[in-house]
């Protein structure tokens, strides 16, 4: 059983609905690794004898959720890096891809949990394959995850086995372990079938079938660049129209991407309650185009962000898609204020737990996960200090300062990042594996 504490700052960022400012406030965390209380410190109950008090400089905020990686391409850092998605993919990430094993995406995950949890990034939502060495990697760092194995037919993919086999493993998997599992229910299991232009019609039914009946995540990318899916929307207007067609909707689905989409597509999200994981660095790098952020938000789909993986963005650092998804929502509008510093950090926290229908992460209220970042003040960015206005505080904290002063962090109430290093993996040692990974795929 871990231990309760208290964290006291200047500023608490609980991320509820509203972005509100807590000043001179406390986070109580019990031993469970769950969240008692948060708010002002003059309001907050009076702890047993002999609890901890750590008083911190700055600011806390719930940990971010990076709601569309697949973070084990860290092995894969800058290959192919001016080209379209679908060139990118094929004649080059695809190929090496192949020679890629076990203990390759092992050592790559290692290094992209460290690098998420080093930026405030708490959980992430990963797609790619040898699952079970994703999960060992977060369990290993301390991080989280909604892990949704790779389900993938597209050619020179076989040596995984077919889509059927694919998709009975991750039944497999969550009937002998559970939906959550792990300390802090750390490992959260769903499906991951890659995109409707990889997987025939009848694959995207069944497993779509086989998430609600467990209740699990589908994360599906779609609608990601104009020429991946032109079949597709040849015959059925759209992805999103093909995927209500075959009653892929109705559970919790993640619509990875999501850029290119009707009025048609969005109503259908909105209807259906499906999320949308917004990569707008990705998609930026790749030229696939921009998201409709904005129309997404308006109809009440459920939006988080997402970097992709770290071959196509590439970094981790889902400040950066913060600072983006508000920029190219100004931009393509003509309106300084079409997203707030407050909105797109929302976008961060709440929003990806919306987008996956997680209650239990995203915002630092009573029964959620303690998963709690502190941000300090050692940079020009908060030079102004703590006491300027609201609003002028989340603007220097999202664009003046974002990944660079995290400091701390805490996962279920555990601290896993210390002065900016994990205190569970030595960083350096896992960047040296990951270099010799890289090195043996230039070679091969």
């Amino acid at each position: 059983m871990a231990e309760a504490f208290r964290l006291q700052a200047p500023v608490v960022l609980p991320c509820d609905e509203s972005c509100s400012v807590l000043r001179d406030a406390a986070v109580d965390v019990g031993a469970d690794g769950r969240i008692e209380y948060c708010g002002p410190l003059s309001s907050a109950p009076r702890l047993p004898a002999g609890t901890p008090v750590h008083e911190r400089t700055g600011i806390l905020l719930p940990g971010m959720i990076n709601s569309h990686a697949h973070s084990p391409m860290t092995v894969l850092r800058g290959m192919g890096g001016d080209l379209p998605l679908m060139s990118w993919l094929q004649d080059v990430i695809w190929p090496a891809e192949g020679h890629l094993d076990g203990g390759d995406v092992r050592t790559g995950m290692r290094l992209g949990a460290l690098e998420m949890l080093r930026h405030g990034v708490t959980t992430s939502v990963e797609m790619y394959f040898y699952g079970e060495q994703v999960a060992e990697s977060v369990l290993e760092v301390g991080s989280r995850v909604v892990l949704t194995p790779a389900v993938i037919a597209a050619p020179g993919w076989d040596r995984l086995g077919s889509w059927q086999q694919m998709t009975e493993r991750i039944g497999a998997w969550i009937d002998a372990d559970g939906l959550r599992s792990g300390p802090g229910e750390r490992i959260e299991l769903g499906y991951g079938p890659h995109s409707a232009y990889t997987l025939p019609p009848e694959a995207l039914a069944a497993i779509a079938e086989e998430a609600k009946r467990r209740e699990a995540l589908l994360h599906i990318h779609v609608a990601e660049s104009l020429a991946e899916d032109q079949p597709q929307r040849e015959q059925y207007g759209s992805v999103p129209q093909l995927l209500d067609s075959l009653g892929v909707f109705g559970g919790r689905v993640l619509a990875a991407h999501s850029v290119h989409l009707s009025d048609v597509d969005i109503e259908l999200f909105a209807r259906h309650q499906v999320g949308v994981g917004h990569c707008p660095g990705s998609n930026a790098k790749l030229a696939s185009g921009t998201a409709r952020l904005l129309d997404l938000l308006g109809a009440g789909v459920g939006v988080g962000l997402g970097t992709d993986g770290p071959a196509s963005n590439d970094d981790l650092d889902l400040w950066e898609e913060v600072r983006l998804s508000s920029l190219l929502a100004r931009l393509s509008t003509g309106d300084a204020a079409a997203l707030t510093a407050a909105q797109a950090l929302l976008l961060a926290t709440r929003g990806g737990a919306e987008a996956i229908r997680r209650e239990d992460i995203g915002a630092l209220e009573t029964g959620r996960w303690a998963d709690i970042v502190h941000v300090d003040l050692d940079d020009p960015a908060f030079a102004a200090g703590l006491s300027v206005p609201d609003g002028q505080l989340l603007a220097n904290l999202v664009w003046g300062a974002g990944s660079r002063r995290v400091r701390d962090v805490w996962v279920a109430g555990e601290q896993v990042v210390e002065a900016g290093e994990s205190t569970r993996v030595d960083r350096w040692a896992a960047q040296e594996e990951v270099g010799k990974v890289a090195q043996r795929l230039l070679s091969a």
